[in-house]
């Protein structure tokens, strides 16, 4: 089935930056990314406008990673602590997910989504962690997660 081409008007992660034309399956444009306005079809129009607006995409890309890389600093040396409830040999009583951690980051006043934490696999020991948090395309910082018995 042929792609279609689009071009885009917003940043999105894994496929490409504002202004850039890509080439998508149709039912993807057509049922994420043009209902999202997230990209509209590549015609001269869309082209003119988005050179036209192509200063501001650009300072609001280097606003956005500045903003990033202060938060990223704030975070380095951020230690979370998270009760869980253990059997005798350490094992978790559950496990503690990205949705757990975002909810500490939150207590801690970081609201940052659960999407943006990377985990390989849930946590289901106790122990200390280092979380990896993916704050912008360029920016990523890790927080010390201890999970302790509570």
């Amino acid at each position: 089935m042929a792609n279609i081409s689009l071009i885009l008007l917003q940043d999105v992660e894994n496929l490409g930056l504002a202004g850039e034309e890509i080439h998508v399956a149709p039912g993807f444009a057509r049922n994420y990314l043009i209902p999202r306005k997230l990209a509209a079809k590549a015609t001269p129009a869309t082209l003119r406008r988005i050179e036209a607006n192509r200063a501001q995409i650009e300072a609001k890309r280097a606003q956005e990673l500045a903003a990033a890389q202060a938060l990223g600093e704030k975070l380095k040396d951020l230690e979370l602590s998270i009760t869980m409830q253990a059997a005798a040999d350490d094992q978790l009583f559950g496990a503690v997910t990205a949705r757990v951690i975002a909810e500490a980051l939150a207590k801690s006043g970081y609201d940052i989504p659960h999407t943006r934490i990377r985990l390989d696999a849930p946590i289901k020991l106790l122990g200390s962690y280092d979380v990896e948090i993916k704050l912008h395309a360029d920016v990523t910082t890790a927080v010390k997660v201890y999970v302790v018995r509570g």
